[in-house]
């Protein structure tokens, strides 16, 4: 316990176990906490994983009560209407709800719930403000989303939690007031740190060489296209260097593997949840590579840093609150092809600036461990339900 009296909280988010991305695990990673910490934790999400319904609806992970709602259909891209989640939260008194991302239907409806039961409602916002690859229809459904939904959850919600300053102002001018924000970041699990013996990776998948890592799904705005070409145009010159990347398929697999061709030195591996084995491949790489055209603020940021690797992104949105250029990393602009290909050989090519990031990044990761941030949003709790 962090000396806060036992409670009954209800995340509300779009997808959960065994479904893969940042907003669910998120909520996997506190929800997990709190339930040890003998909370009553229930998580309410869609019955679907990206790809299909999963069954049960109802089941217990990790101490956690699971209830998948069945979802009518789905609205742009990973957007799903699932309007049951009205009469389940109803139904049940809880002390807090925690929704997550603001111009969803679900944060909606919790939004309602909270307000018709008079029940404290903590809204954590994800970044979704930011220009994206969508559809004719998405480009349309958005700012009407970010008037009527977001606006709704936002000036009900009780406090506000943005996980980067970058989010500010957008919450202001959806209706959320300044003095209803608190900053808590997105964090990693401690284990991360831990320095695996007789790391077998390599070995594993045949690589004697310097890795550089993509690690996160194969979506467009996470550009791993980009990866690819920058990858191909330092193997036109280097061949002791192999590409390494892995995460599930959101739409861009197919891409990828057509781009990367024949080339035996770039690896797309399939994607894993086993946290010994994310460890393994983190402390094998040498570089980690984030090419987005946007981001929140990406979970695997962290993660490297605890693993001590220097990193290579994009300044997009929350990742230029966390990386600064020359103390954690290098920037590089998106899209950009020969910056990207010369940041990834400075890092590689200079040991003691390697190092230097090394050491930057692991004391950085030291402030971001999901316990930490644990304790901050059980705080959070207390203060809205006094």
């Amino acid at each position: 316990m962090f000396g806060i009296l036992e409670m009954k909280i209800a995340y509300v988010c779009d997808f959960y176990k065994p479904a893969i991305g940042g907003v669910n695990q998120v909520v996997e990673e506190l929800a997990e906490r709190l339930a040890k910490q003998d909370h009553e934790v229930h998580v309410y999400c869609s019955d679907w994983d990206k790809t299909k319904r999963i069954k049960p609806l109802e089941e217990t992970i990790n101490g956690v009560y699971v209830h998948r709602c069945f979802h009518w259909f789905r609205a742009v891209n990973f957007i799903t209407f699932w309007p049951s989640v009205l009469l389940k939260l109803w139904r049940e008194d809880f002390d807090i709800i925690h929704s997550h991302l603001p111009t969803h239907p679900h944060a909606f409806f919790a939004a309602m719930i909270g307000k018709f039961r008079n029940i404290p409602l903590i809204h954590t916002t994800h970044c979704p403000w930011s220009d994206a690859y969508r559809s004719p229809f998405g480009r349309f459904m958005v700012p009407l989303s970010h008037q009527t939904f977001a606006r709704f959850v936002l000036k009900s919600a009780r406090k506000i939690i943005a996980i980067t300053e970058w989010e500010d102002g957008f919450i202001a001018k959806y209706g959320g007031s300044k003095e209803k924000i608190v900053h808590i970041p997105n964090g990693m699990d401690a284990r991360f740190f831990q320095t695996m013996k007789n790391n077998d990776f390599k070995k594993n998948w045949g690589i004697k060489n310097k890795i550089v890592l993509f690690f996160g799904r194969l979506n467009a705005t996470k550009g791993p296209d980009k990866f690819v070409e920058a990858a191909h145009e330092i193997l036109k010159e280097r061949k002791d260097i192999t590409f390494v990347m892995r995460g599930p398929d959101e739409g861009m697999k197919a891409t990828v593997k057509r781009l990367i061709g024949n080339e035996k030195k770039i690896i797309l591996l399939e994607p894993t949840r086993d946290k010994q084995e994310i460890m393994k491949m983190y402390q094998a790489a040498d570089c980690y590579v984030l090419p987005s055209y946007r981001e929140g603020l990406p979970l695997t940021l962290f993660e490297a840093y605890a693993a001590g690797l220097p990193v290579v992104a994009t300044p997009v949105n929350g990742v230029k609150y966390e990386l600064k250029e020359g103390v954690n990393g290098l920037l590089v602009s998106y899209g950009d092809i020969r910056a990207l290909k010369n940041a990834i050989l400075k890092v590689l090519d200079d040991p003691k600036l390697a190092k230097e990031f090394m050491m930057n990044n692991k004391k950085k990761a030291m402030y971001h461990t999901w316990d930490e941030i644990a304790q901050k949003t059980l705080q959070l709790y207390e203060q809205v339900t006094k």
